[in-house]
């Protein structure tokens, strides 16, 4: 029975010191972000070429703008009047030295939507969906201008709100 005994103990002991009792412990923590509410665009140069002031017809040309905003942001773009002196949301003027060419810009291929600056009434809105969106924009310099010959030119900034 001694012998039983210490065997028993041995292998009690023997069992019990390879085996390890875990313990855990957990907790947590938060992730966040902010999505902005945030616009980005692009404009393309409006080239209407050669305009010969004689001839019986208006000379028309398009171009496009990119726009990017986030899913879901509302936005509306707005075009100034430009440099030239006198220039209205109806007429804006490139120009040459002293010398004026007067243009006009639409939001729409039939060129009956002016295209301004007032929120509501001649600016173009739109909702973004987070991917580029092409945009439109027509212009149109009216036949049988008076002007000189010349380079004549303008700078239009475009502003998108949000």
């Amino acid at each position: 029975m001694r012998r039983l005994g210490l065997a028993a103990i041995t292998l009690a002991a023997a069992l019990c010191s390879g085996v390890a009792f875990a313990d855990d412990d957990t907790d947590s923590f938060t992730v966040s972000a902010t999505v902005l509410a945030t616009c980005d665009i692009t404009a393309n140069d409006l080239a209407f070429g050669n305009y010969n002031p004689i001839a019986a017809a208006h000379l028309d040309a398009a171009t496009t703008l990119s726009v990017t905003c986030t899913n879901g942001t509302t936005f509306n773009l707005s075009l100034d009047l430009g440099g030239g002196s006198g220039a209205s949301t109806a007429t804006r003027y490139m120009v040459s030295g002293g010398d004026t060419l007067g243009y006009t810009l639409y939001r729409n291929a039939g060129r009956t939507q002016l295209w301004g600056q007032t929120i509501g009434t001649n600016t173009l809105a739109g909702t973004g969906t987070g991917s580029a969106a092409t945009i439109d924009l027509y212009g149109r310099v009216p036949m049988q201008q008076a002007s000189p010959a010349g380079a004549y030119s303008d700078t239009i900034t475009v502003t998108v709100t949000w």
